[in-house]
C-alpha cells in the first residue's frame, strides 16, 4: 500500500479517544513506561485484527470468492465505520474512563491500547478493510506493515513530542488535545471517503 493510501487510514485509527488517551497517557507520572505499553499494546490488536482479517479474505478468494466481492466487502466496512462515526460525533465529553489517565500504570496502559484499538469500531472496520483490501487485491500480508507502522508512530507522537521538546510540549499537547475532542469526527469522515473513492478507482 502507498503512503498516500497509509497515511489517512492510519489518521483514522488514532483520530479520537486514541490519541486523547495517548496525550493524556504523555503527561501522567510514569508517561515513559504508560505510553510504550500503550503502543505495544495497540501493535498486538492492530496487528491481529488484519492478519485475521487478511486470511479470511485471501481464505475467501481462495474458495471463489471474487475480487470483486471482496471489494464489496472493503467498501461496505468503510461506510460502516463513515455512519458510526457521524453517529457518536456529538457525544460529549471524555468518556469516564479517561479520568484514571492521569494515575495510570504500565499495565493500565497497555490493556487500554490493546481493548481500544482492537474493539472500538471505527479501528476495527478500518483494520478489517486494510486486510480485506490487500487480500481483494492479491497483494501480501506485509504490505500492512506501513500502516501498523504509521499508525503506532502517530500514537507514540505525544510521549515523542514531550520528550524532544519537554516544557513547552507540556503546554501544547492539552491544546492539542482539545482541537482533535472537537474535530476528530471531521478528519474521520474526509479520509474514509478518500479511501472509499480509492477503493472504487
Amino acid at each position: 500500500m502507498s503512503f498516500l493510501t497509509v497515511l489517512p487510514l492510519a489518521i483514522v485509527m488514532v483520530a479520537g479517544p486514541q490519541i486523547l488517551s495517548a496525550i493524556f497517557l504523555a503527561t501522567s507520572d510514569e508517561w515513559r513506561r504508560n505510553s510504550a505499553a500503550y503502543v505495544f499494546g495497540a501493535s498486538l490488536s492492530i496487528s491481529a485484527t488484519v492478519t485475521l482479517a487478511y486470511l479470511l479474505g485471501d481464505g475467501a478468494s481462495r474458495q471463489g470468492t471474487s475480487n470483486d466481492a471482496l471489494t464489496a466487502v472493503v467498501v461496505v466496512l468503510l461506510l460502516a465505520a463513515m455512519v458510526n462515526t457521524y453517529r457518536t460525533r456529538e457525544e460529549s465529553g471524555p468518556p469516564a474512563w479517561m479520568g484514571k489517565l492521569a494515575s495510570a500504570n504500565p499495565r493500565f496502559s497497555f490493556r487500554l491500547g490493546f481493548l481500544l484499538l482492537g474493539l472500538f469500531p471505527s479501528d476495527v472496520f478500518t483494520a478489517v478493510a486494510v486486510g480485506s483490501y490487500l487480500a481483494a487485491n492479491d497483494l501480501p500480508l506485509t504490505d500492512a506493515a506501513g500502516f501498523v507502522a504509521l499508525t503506532l508512530f502517530l500514537l507514540a507522537l505525544p510521549s515523542l513530542v514531550l520528550f524532544a521538546f519537554g516544557d513547552r510540549a507540556e503546554a501544547f499537547l492539552p491544546r492539542a488535545r482539545d482541537w482533535m475532542d472537537d474535530n476528530s469526527w471531521v478528519v474521520n469522515e474526509v479520509v474514509l471517503l478518500f479511501f472509499v473513492a480509492l477503493v472504487l478507482g
